[in-house]
């Protein structure tokens, strides 16, 4: 061996063990050192994952279809530069109100329908609208006796309320009954059993014949005013109507006390309340009639139109003493449009904002045109305009839209029941229903999304368990590309014209809803 290979292997022996020494020295260093001044390890779990997605389209080629998960990435990629026509960046801790649910009207008509359905396929059917086999509807609303859709056991048209006497009065409500409303009460009670959690949401269209100024009649017209028995008796109706609902296992979560009070007509049940005869009811009959009785129903005003209730709010909710007994205003879609709502909670945040009725029908056939509709001004304008509650019309109608009491003969329910063959038709309202009721929960809050002024509307939510869900809804007539941003992560989806469609995705850190996302 040279001596030339034994000073270059005696160096490389010096400069090996002068590595050992600092490696070792360099592990006690760091293992000495405080868990505060610790090196942090790279993030774990903040990987983007994958959103769900269920897409309907107005060409009824999808209809709440699921679709192929989609990847989060991070903004700075390259995939996400690519063209948007809009962006939809979502602020999870920017929060509004807390939605207590969607459904739609357990009416006579719907209630009889059901009723004809063999046990079988009605359980079936019960299940598919209440339960997370299906639609996983929160909320009913119920029609205090007869409506406009109220029926007999035969299916022909039936006006009454809980207390029609023959002649004179009865102020102390002795005749007081629910039977003629059995019907109505066992098909709720089925939906109990299904959803014990359900809320129901109770609604008269009009008062006792017998308490009404001249002509004792149910279809029209309004309260005596002129004398106080009557709103004493009326006070004393209402409660027993929620004792005798809780008595058959149907707890009442909250009440509107006149359906359309500014509309009355010959044809059907209704009845008129004006503004500051409602404020007066509350304050000094109804309210401290509730409270005697021990009861938390909410009582909840106006329940009409969007383009009258600004004024109609404003005088029954403007009475301090009313006010402090009444929940929140109620309204329906028939005229004006949702920023009424917005208004409203404005001039009276502490007081909640309540969507309870609209109905689709013939005068509008087309399936993606009535999509849209529904999404930007009900399912998305709604609770975009502090709605926390969305609430159809009937639940379910035959073929011809019936059967009816008077009322509307072209409406269309959520389901289309043939009773002649048995045949459930799912109609555009119960797609509209399930973009939202299937996904958004109870206790979910709505959060900051952007808001978009053309076609492209959404609205986003947070659930209780931490999911978070984007629904958006392209109202035009070509499609669409949108970019959902959440802080640092995106993705990119293309939706095509009068088409809605529901995203779902889980963050990692449930504290913040915004960083590590992964699919669920």
């Amino acid at each position: 061996m040279n001596v030339r290979w034994r000073e270059k292997k005696t160096g490389w022996m010096l400069l090996l063990l002068a590595v050992c020494i600092v490696a070792g020295f360099g592990a006690w260093w760091m293992a000495d050192r405080s868990e505060e001044d610790a090196i942090p390890l790279p993030p774990v779990g903040k990987s983007p994952a994958a959103a769900e997605a269920w897409l309907t389209t107005g060409d009824q080629q999808h209809l709440l279809e699921p679709q192929q998960p989609i990847q989060w990435t991070k903004t700075t990629t390259e995939a996400n530069h690519s063209k948007a026509d809009h962006t939809i960046a979502i602020v999870p801790s920017q929060t509004y109100q807390t939605m207590d649910g969607f459904g739609a009207a357990m009416t006579g008509s719907a209630a009889y329908l059901l009723d004809q359905l063999p046990q079988e396929q009605r359980e079936r059917l019960l299940k598919e609208l209440f339960t997370s086999e299906g639609l996983n509807l929160d909320m009913v609303r119920h029609t205090v006796g007869a409506s406009d859709y109220s029926v007999d056991a035969s299916g022909e048209p039936s006006s009454y309320t809980y207390n029609d006497i023959e002649s004179g009065t009865d102020y102390n409500m002795d005749h007081f009954s629910i039977e003629k409303d059995q019907e109505v009460v066992d098909i709720l009670r089925q939906v109990a059993l299904l959803k014990p959690d359900i809320k129901v949401l109770g609604t008269p269209w009009t008062a006792p014949a017998w308490m009404k100024y001249g002509g004792k009649t149910i279809n029209g017209w309004y309260l005596d005013y002129n004398n106080p028995q009557v709103y004493e008796a009326y006070a004393r109706y209402f409660v027993k109507y929620i004792q005798a609902y809780q008595a058959q296992g149907i707890p009442i979560y909250g009440m509107t006390l006149q359906n359309e009070p500014g509309f009355t007509t010959p044809n059907y049940p209704s009845m008129s309340m004006g503004a500051e005869e409602q404020a007066m009811f509350i304050r000094d009959y109804l309210g401290p009639a509730m409270q005697g009785a021990g009861l938390d129903t909410r009582i909840i005003t106006y329940d009409h139109n969007w383009d009258q209730a600004v004024e109609y709010t404003g005088s029954v909710l403007g009475d301090e003493a009313a006010a402090s007994y009444i929940d929140g205003s109620a309204f329906h879609c028939y005229e004006g449009d949702p920023s009424s709502m917005t208004e409203v909670h404005d001039r009276f945040p502490d007081k909640h904002i309540y969507f309870t009725e609209c109905s689709g029908g013939d005068w509008s056939p087309d399936f993606g045109e009535n999509l849209g509709w529904q999404m930007s001004n009900l399912m998305i304008g709604a609770p975009r305009n502090w709605a926390q509650s969305v609430l159809l019309w009937n639940i379910a109608l035959d073929p011809q839209g019936g059967p009816t009491n008077g009322g509307c003969a072209n409406c269309r329910g959520v389901v289309t029941i043939d009773p002649e063959t048995g045949e459930v038709t799912r109609n555009v309202e119960y797609y509209a229903l399930a973009h939202l009721s299937r996904y958004v929960r109870a206790g979910a809050v709505r959060v900051k999304s952007t808001e978009e002024r053309d076609e492209l509307k959404n609205v986003a939510f947070r659930n209780p368990d931490g999911t978070m869900v984007l629904v958006a809804a392209n109202t035009g007539n070509v499609g669409t590309v949108f970019r959902v941003v959440v802080k640092e992560e995106s993705f990119q989806y293309t939706l095509p014209p009068q088409s809605a469609v529901t995203f779902r995705w889980k963050p990692e850190d449930t504290s913040d809803s915004g960083v590590g996302i992964k699919g669920r």
